[in-house]
Order: C-alpha cells, then sequence, then structure tokens
C-alpha cells in the first residue's frame, strides 16, 4: 500500500488478506519443546509466534492508520474487519496464555507470566477426551511421564490440558483468518461503492458479526 495515495480497494483487500496470513502462521508455527516439557508441545508455537503476530498486525494498524485511508463505507468497513481480527486474535492468545500459566502451575514448574494468575479446576469437563491406550502408547506415555518427572496419570492431564488449549487458539484463528478473507473477498468483488456498514448486520464485516453473535451467544 502506497503511502502518497489513497488506497484502491485492492489495497485495502490485499491489507485484510496479509492479515489472514499472519493469523494462520500461528497455527504452523514450529518451537523445540525440551523432552523434560513435551507436554507443553501443541501451544508452544503458537504461544511462541502468536505474540510477534499481534505486535506486526499492530504496527501495521498504526502505520495504515496514518495513511489517508478513505473515509467511504468500504475504508472503514476494512478497518473494522482489521481491528475486528486484532481485537480477536489478541483476546484469544491472552486466553491461551493464561491456560499454559495454569498448565504449568498444575505441573509444578514456574508460570511463564509471574504476575498471571490462573488456576485450573482438576476436577474441570474432559469431554471429549477419552484415556484409552494401547501398550506401544502406554509404553510412549511412561517414558514421557519418566522425562517430565510425572506420573502417566498426571502426564496425560497436563497434555489433555495443552490439547484442549491447543484446539482453542486453532478454532479461534482459523475464524479469524477465514473471516478477513472473507471480507477481502467481499471488498473486490461484491461491495457496492454506496456500501452501507451500519444497516443491519448482513452489512458489517464477517468478524464484526461473529463478535456480535459471540456477544450475544454469552449473554
Amino acid at each position: 500500500m502506497t503511502t502518497d495515495a489513497t488506497p484502491s480497494r485492492s489495497d485495502l483487500a490485499g491489507w485484510l488478506t496479509d492479515a489472514a496470513q499472519a493469523v494462520a502462521g500461528v497455527l504452523t508455527a514450529e518451537y523445540a519443546t525440551p523432552a523434560a516439557r513435551s507436554y507443553l508441545h501443541p501451544v508452544l508455537g503458537p504461544l511462541a509466534a502468536g505474540p510477534r503476530v499481534v505486535g506486526e498486525l499492530n504496527f501495521r494498524l498504526e502505520d495504515l492508520l496514518d495513511e489517508p485511508l478513505p473515509a467511504t463505507p468500504v475504508g472503514l468497513f476494512a478497518l473494522a474487519s482489521y481491528a475486528s481480527a486484532l481485537g480477536w486474535l489478541t483476546e484469544s492468545l491472552a486466553d491461551l496464555t493464561t491456560a499454559v500459566d495454569a498448565i504449568c502451575t498444575r505441573a509444578g514448574i514456574p508460570a511463564l507470566e509471574p504476575e498471571t494468575v490462573a488456576v485450573l479446576d482438576p476436577a474441570a469437563d474432559h469431554e471429549g477426551f477419552d484415556y484409552v491406550f494401547n501398550a506401544l502408547e502406554l509404553a510412549a506415555i511412561q517414558t514421557a511421564a519418566d522425562a517430565a518427572g510425572m506420573t502417566p496419570g498426571v502426564y496425560v492431564e497436563v497434555l489433555a490440558d495443552a490439547l484442549r488449549a491447543a484446539a482453542a487458539i486453532t478454532d479461534a484463528c482459523m475464524e479469524i483468518s477465514s473471516g478477513l478473507i472473507e471480507d477481502a473477498q467481499y471488498i473486490v468483488d461484491e461491495a457496492a461503492s454506496d456500501v452501507r456498514i451500519s444497516e443491519g448486520p448482513g452489512s458489517l464485516p464477517t468478524l464484526v458479526r461473529s463478535l456480535l453473535a459471540r456477544m450475544e451467544a454469552a449473554e
């Protein structure tokens, strides 16, 4: 996007598409996990990459706000989509950090953020995780648990917590990324020049509508 001209629809769509790719990249990030902390493997990649992506998107947003963004419904539509994505990703990563801190506390190791207080309920619902293993899996669990200094039962529980946290951030990133792509396509292919983002939920960006639906569901 240029800094000396008002961005075109193609520029705005590219802005959202780049953000979508950055958010999706959170899920493919790798992080070397020591054997003693193998139960954290499902979450360490997103935990390491997420803050960097948030920082990059926030920096880009500040940079773009310094440019002559169009004071038009299409320009405001793109800005609302981007800002919603950034806010949603930030919130989701905060939830992930809280979950990982709780896992660390439960595992008896220092929390990643000492100032964050979080405690998992040991009696929390474990629906969706049936602990049925074959002999090879049991042997692998025993080996991993020994390396982590845990009993196999505790190891399975903290690994399950990590898998739940990984599933939550995966769902969030996939929804954010797909919403940004939908909004980018709308801007290029469907949005009329007189699109009115204030008239009904159907004219709002995908992510704004998703966030409103989540708020309504939480009430």
